[in-house]
């Protein structure tokens, strides 16, 4: 089968599309025939060799994706051969890959999509709860217009959360069509909040680790209500990092109930094919995507 590798650490120039022999899964996990991987931040970070425990290799890349479940591992139960999921895994750029974590796909949902789900809900619940907003609170989301953010937004508006999410100007108008009042970052950012929340912010997540915290915990008033999953020296200010949790598939299944009720959608943004593996993760790096990026399987 075809599947995007690296045989070394380094910058996109690494990833190589190869012949491999395909995965099988183990007890608990299946394998699906790949229609669409999600491109999230870990895969170009693993691959350069920035993150912790360093990988054996070649390394296959990509966690997320979608598609048709072709082999079930022992002690699985509740998906058959045919069945439609989306899911976390490893090695997803590929025609094949073994899934750990998974969802059934609702019908409407397309693959594309779905696969671009699982790393942005389970991050964004989990770090809702760990922030402990409530609802008719209010929550200030820095680094609102990507897949986390985009994800945080509409599952606290669900809830009955007021969201202020900070974007590119480019991206003011997608948060307010995912229900969030706008703003841009930058210069300024604690008044214009003040301006937009005057009765004050109740807690804040950072997902674009852009050096914000202070002021985050700032317009907050207790750090223990500010969470980033990308700005390692917060808890240098009293602010909390989150790291992932156990609970992916109750996460996946929560994101198919609020797809099929009609309030949770993660657009794509743009699609790439295997062979543009490299195109994918740099675009990735470089951010200020409103959506998310995948990289679709013919």
């Amino acid at each position: 089968m075809k599947a995007v590798q690296f045989a070394e650490y380094g910058g996109p120039d690494v990833l190589r599309l190869v012949d491999v022999e395909p995965p099988h899964p183990g007890p608990g996990q299946i394998r699906i025939a790949v229609r669409a991987a999600g491109v999230n931040g870990i895969d170009w970070k693993l691959r350069t060799g920035n993150m912790p425990g360093r990988r054996e290799l070649p390394s296959g890349t990509g966690v997320d994706a979608a598609g048709v479940v072709d082999e079930v591992g022992a002690g699985v139960e509740g998906v058959t051969v045919g069945d439609a999921v989306f899911g976390s895994g490893s090695a997803t750029y590929a025609e094949q890959a073994v899934l750990s974590h998974w969802a059934k796909k609702p019908t409407g949902l397309s693959f594309e999509e779905a696969a671009g789900y699982p790393i942005p809900v389970e991050t964004a619940i989990r770090i809702l709860r760990e922030a402990g907003v409530e609802p008719g609170q209010t929550l200030l989301v820095s680094g609102a217009a990507g897949g986390v953010g985009s994800a945080v937004v509409q599952i606290a508006r669900e809830r009955g959360v007021t969201v202020i999410g900070t974007a590119s100007a480019r991206n003011q108008d997608y948060l307010r069509e995912l229900g969030a009042v706008a703003t841009t970052y930058g210069d300024g950012l604690a008044d214009r909040v003040r301006a937009l929340a005057p009765d004050g912010v109740d807690a804040a997540l950072d997902i674009a680790g852009s050096g914000v915290i202070p002021e985050l915990t700032g317009l907050v008033g207790d750090p223990a209500k500010v969470v980033s999953i990308a700005d390692f020296t917060a808890t240098e200010h009293g602010a909390r990092v989150s790291f992932a949790s156990a609970d992916h598939a109750a996460a996946f299944a929560e994101a198919a109930r609020l797809f099929e009720k009609g309030v949770f959608r993660l657009p794509v943004a743009r699609t790439y094919s295997l062979a543009e593996a490299a195109e994918a993760q740099t675009a990735s790096a470089a951010g200020h995507v409103a959506g998310r990026m995948v990289v679709v399987v013919p």
